[in-house]
């Protein structure tokens, strides 16, 4: 049993990278740059490939342009935008290393570390890094920023909100449950037989299903504390929107989701139809209030959750 084990270790070990970013309308030259430099250091073969799926903003496009001056990095430009699945399996396919590191291209790094934190781990499937949400100040630079976002912003409040549920033992405990492409390093063969669904070509929950389709496999998960930066909170209206837009997906797949869905729980424990017919009364009635309250500058958290609730039982 040692011999195999030690025959395990060595045979998962990681001696070389792909990362792959999946890019719409961001600037990520700078992460980009901060993942090479580390990645030099480390001396093992690698490559670095975003993937800009179909970009409209001339400006951020040309300012991704230099990263394929850079070694061994390229910026690979279509035309055409094929949704938030198909990009990432593209770029799976195009890697050339036997170990692929998805990254968001939002994402920022937030210590010299993050690549040899990886690499000193075995990968027998899938790793999950998790995020810092604001990065304890270090990926903005700028207390001042933090207090303007502070009961101001939206998203912010959210993801503080739930940044408990971001610490490794935290998400170890329902590893399936708690896979995001934000930081997501996963063997290229188990990337290749178990591939994103490509029917979620709209925002959310691709990443929920892969869990469920690994878990049904028997692909392990290992989640550790080796964090990126989430430091890109966009407006709240822009939030609200992105919300709507993963509730609409989430309804659309709500079977296959099942029992990966806090919010699929929360309603199908509801078994008493005139509760769920009154919160859908109250959403027609009060949702013009409520998101007026989200996208301006106070928005409250528990009307947030209302909302949430509201608008996926209006689906229905």
């Amino acid at each position: 049993m040692k011999i195999f084990s030690i025959f395990a270790s060595e045979m998962s070990k990681i001696t070389e990278l792909s990362i792959l970013i999946p890019n719409y309308n961001t600037v990520c030259l700078p992460l980009v740059q901060q993942l090479q430099a580390l990645l030099q250091a480390t001396l093992i073969p690698y490559e670095i490939l975003v993937g800009d799926d179909g970009s409209d903003n001339k400006e951020t496009i040309a300012s991704n342009l230099p990263i394929s001056s850079l070694s061994n990095c390229q910026y690979i430009l279509r035309e055409q935008n094929v949704g938030r699945a198909a990009i990432r399996n593209f770029l799976a396919q195009k890697a050339q290393y036997s170990v692929l590191l998805f990254i968001d291209s939002d994402m920022t790094v937030l210590n010299n570390q993050f690549i040899t934190r990886y690499l000193k781990c075995p990968c027998l499937g899938v790793i999950c890094g998790g995020v810092s949400i604001h990065g304890d100040e270090e990926c903005l630079k700028d207390r001042s920023v933090s207090s303007r976002l502070q009961g101001k912003n939206l998203r912010y409040l959210y993801e503080k909100a739930e940044e408990d549920k971001h610490i490794a033992n935290q998400r170890q405990a329902s590893p399936y449950q708690h896979l995001h492409t934000a930081n997501l390093l996963i063997r290229r063969e188990v990337m290749l037989q178990h591939p994103f669904d490509e029917r979620f070509r709209h925002y959310g929950y691709e990443d929920v299903l892969l869990g469920k389709t690994l878990r049904q496999h028997r692909i392990p998960i290992t989640h550790i504390d080796n964090p990126l930066g989430f430091c890109t909170f966009e407006t709240n209206a822009d939030f609200v929107s992105k919300t709507e837009e993963g509730l609409r997906t989430l309804y659309t797949f709500q079977s296959e989701l099942k029992g990966y869905s806090r919010l699929l729980t929360l309603v199908s424990g509801i078994h008493i139809p005139l509760i769920l017919s009154i919160i859908r009364l109250g959403h027609r009635l009060f949702h013009r209030i409520e998101r007026r309250n989200l996208c301006g500058p106070h928005p409250s958290l528990l009307i947030f959750k209302l909302y949430r609730l509201g608008y996926f039982l209006s689906l229905r």
